[in-house]
């Protein structure tokens, strides 16, 4: 005799609940953040050495960026924050920029970019200047 918690009338309404509940979580779970844009490559590069007075400024990212809502600013040795305004974007993944009269010295970009999931990424770049 075989013994079961549930009727064999049950069962398949129970399959059917259970596959329905898991569908349902599945949609309602938050998502992994798979879009957060994700620093590919920058010009400067992290840590480099570039020559200066004008530097020309390019920061790739692994997913599209709204440039309307983003932001690069340049700090000098002192501390000292200047905004840099955004060229026109030429790519959707793609932010270009330019500083002008820089001194030789230590500079840090700050980006922070909107991703096309809604979320906002930061970072900072530490780059010399001779």
């Amino acid at each position: 005799m075989k013994i079961s918690l549930f009727s064999t009338r049950t069962q398949p309404a129970l399959v059917v609940s259970l596959t329905a509940a898991l569908a349902a979580a599945s949609v309602l779970a938050p998502q992994t953040a798979l879009a957060h844009a994700v620093l590919l490559k920058a010009v400067p590069a992290a840590n480099s050495t570039v020559t200066g007075p004008d530097v020309a400024m390019m920061f790739q990212f692994n997913s599209r960026v709204d440039a309307a809502r983003s932001q690069i600013s340049l700090v000098d040795a002192s501390g000292k924050t200047e905004a840099l305004s955004l060229d026109k974007q030429k790519a959707l993944d793609l932010l270009t920029t330019h500083a002008h009269h820089l001194i030789p010295g230590k500079y840090a970009i700050h980006w922070q970019v909107l991703s096309v999931d809604g979320h906002i990424t930061r970072g900072q770049i530490a780059f010399v200047v001779n």
